[in-house]
């Protein structure tokens, strides 16, 4: 005995240019039909969240699926797969595709070389598919962007979920974060946590989908930003905070990768903050009442 409830989407080719678009969800529960042998042309994720069952690559080796997991079917890749008779699983899945993807491969949130990922919890994955669920009501207007937000919400929660990542991440992630305004080089960051740089740039690139190099940058210069837009520092300063002993090659750097030039960033922000910053991350749903006077 099984529940199966599901919708499918065709968007069309402007919707397809905003990078992700979905093209089905479905929620599912019970001893299900198994899935397959097939082929499919596009990506799907399916989240188990409660019992057991398994799949096969088209390398015909049968794997374990227990709950709570995830099960990446990728474009081109011959799968099997089905819920243990006996117990039945939870399933829901999100079909999707679109140029994004190709990225979101890079950056390792879809794992072609890993099908089965164990999960930590299905919560926010769900959440996720919810979304898509509820914008699947028939005449939606906004169904082909709300459901495509809806897939990049999705990612990003299964990434998070991974069991093989601690609950803020990574944790050499963490570490080169903590350490990131340091003038330390690659090999002085890996020589701190016991690794050989080429550990370093192998554990980044699989954390973060980048070099060790790039990740550094990406949040000094993420600091240097605030700086020059909430203190009155000059440059050489904020290049000093965020670790770069040498204020031209900083310039050239952020100029680089900004786009504009420190001085100009600050320009062209045109806010005045000093005094009023806060390292306090607020609640968007319970924002501070703002106190206002008698009129």
């Amino acid at each position: 005995m099984y529940h199966t409830w599901m919708r499918y989407f065709t968007p069309s080719p402007t919707h397809h240019k905003l990078g992700l678009v979905c093209l089905g969800v479905g929620l599912q529960h019970g001893a299900l039909p198994t899935v397959g042998p097939r082929t499919l042309d596009h990506h799907v994720a399916v989240v188990v969240s409660a019992g057991r069952g398994w799949y096969r690559g088209p390398e015909g080796r049968r794997v374990t699926v227990t709950a709570p997991a995830l099960i990446w079917l990728i474009p081109g890749t011959p799968h099997h797969y089905g819920p243990d008779p006996a117990t039945g699983w939870d399933e829901s899945f999100v079909d999707f595709t679109g140029p994004a993807t190709a990225t979101y491969t890079e950056l390792g949130y879809i794992e072609p070389d890993r099908p089965v990922v164990p999960l930590t919890d299905t919560a926010a994955a769900r959440a996720a598919v919810g979304r898509i669920a509820r914008a699947a009501r028939r005449g939606n207007p906004l169904l082909e962007v709300e459901t495509g937000a809806a897939v990049h919400e999705l990612l990003v929660a299964l990434r998070r979920a991974r069991a093989d990542m601690g609950a803020d991440g990574d944790p050499v992630l963490q570490a080169l974060a903590r350490d990131a305004f340091q003038p330390l080089s690659v090999a002085e960051h890996a020589s701190r946590h016991g690794m050989t740089p080429a550990a370093l740039r192998a554990a980044v690139r699989r954390g973060a989908g980048c070099s060790p190099k790039d990740y550094l940058l990406g949040i000094r210069l993420g600091r240097a930003k605030e700086l020059l837009v909430a203190t009155e520092l000059p440059v050489a300063a904020v290049a000093r905070r965020v670790g770069y002993d040498d204020p031209a090659y900083f310039s050239r750097l952020f100029t680089r990768r900004v786009g504009l030039a420190p001085v100009r960033f600050r320009e062209q922000q045109g806010r005045a903050v000093h005094g009023g910053w806060s390292h306090r991350i607020p609640d968007p749903e319970h924002p501070p009442t703002i106190a206002t006077g008698p009129t």
